[in-house]
């Protein structure tokens, strides 16, 4: 395996992991991988991944159904917009209809999420965030890719959380054990447009996720911004990589050790922008509870933008999440809550 650096004493380059001992684990092979992400999340909250195995054909065929979607004019887009996906929280939203902080966020998307049938115990219980998703009838292959990619992407989660488990020092399965065995699992797709040299506006301004842990497959335009320890950096794209971050559960889980890291989007260019977060998440009927760790961090609710805290809250993950959703879209959260 070839031992790629993570050590960057002015923080201004995001590290990279390979993780191929994690995809195809043998005997203690995964120890240096666990080491690299426990540097990785104590001193960024965010690192690329190499050598993960999700097939580069089927990226590249999300890439160009994702250009076709979203070539069409409104109305044809609006056509599975997310009103239609009621409870289910599934669908696409126009370019400013999503806010962050208050403030409507430069892109576009679709919403997406498991699969379930209208038969499935937590869909005929109206359980929020969870049901059938929306997709356009006219692209070929649209429906099939997107599934394809979601179960690559769960396959995926599960592996870089018991990198992650290892790294805590923990049993490689104490996260699927208590939280992740059947996770939430929300995907989009975004379009960010051309920002043009008179805006100021965010693509989408400055936040953390809210679940466990992202994996985010993003274009070659670039935009990504992180907060570092030195302020904020860049996070280029890299040919055949994606981008893990920590959420707040994360966070709350480790009280504060891997802190969810504040990041941001502003598409300089002059070409459409093209994301796709993965949000591998805790089951939305569970409470998330701390980890017994050696160490305990103070709370940094007062250095976070929004000035709340994470280890503060007492309910099940569902619950939080509903919480922030519901302020990205206000005139739909009576579709959830």
């Amino acid at each position: 395996m070839t031992v790629l650096p993570i050590v960057d004493q002015n923080f201004s380059q995001l590290p990279i992991i390979d993780i191929i001992n994690l995809v195809s684990p043998t005997s203690n092979s995964c120890d240096m991988v666990a080491d690299q992400i426990r540097q990785a999340c104590q001193n960024y909250g965010f690192f690329y991944i190499v050598r993960h195995g999700v097939d580069q054909q089927l990226q590249k065929q999300l890439e160009n159904i994702s250009q076709q979607f979203f070539a069409q004019d409104v109305e044809t887009k609006l056509k599975i917009r997310m009103a239609l996906g009621g409870r289910a929280w599934r669908g696409y939203f126009p370019v400013r209809n999503e806010l962050t902080s208050g403030k409507p966020d430069l892109k576009e998307g679709i919403y997406f999420g498991t699969e379930l049938a209208e038969d499935h115990p937590l869909v005929t219980a109206s359980t929020p965030m969870h049901g059938r998703n929306l997709f356009p009838s006219h692209i070929p292959q649209f429906r099939e890719t997107v599934l394809e990619y979601i179960q690559s992407m769960t396959q995926l989660g599960h592996t870089l959380m018991t990198g992650i488990a290892l790294s805590l020092g923990l049993e490689k399965s104490y996260f699927a054990d208590r939280y992740t065995k059947d996770p939430l699992i929300l995907f989009r797709i975004f379009n960010y447009p051309p920002n043009s040299s008179s805006q100021t506006e965010w693509g989408v301004g400055e936040h953390t996720d809210y679940g466990v842990l992202t994996i985010l497959k993003q274009d070659n335009v670039g935009g990504l911004q992180i907060k570092s320890k030195s302020g904020w950096i860049d996070a280029p794209p890299i040919p055949d990589s994606f981008i893990c971050n920590i959420g707040d559960m994360l966070d709350r889980m480790t009280q504060g050790l891997y802190r969810s890291t504040p990041h941001r989007v502003r598409n300089l260019s002059t070409t459409n922008r093209l994301s796709f977060p993965f949000f591998f998440d805790p089951n939305f009927n569970i409470e998330v509870k701390p980890i017994e760790l050696n160490q305990v961090i103070k709370d940094n609710k007062e250095e976070r933008w929004d000035k709340t805290s994470v280890h503060e809250f007492r309910g099940t993950y569902g619950e939080y999440l509903l919480n922030k959703v519901s302020k990205a879209f206000p005139e739909l959260q009576q579709k959830v809550l």
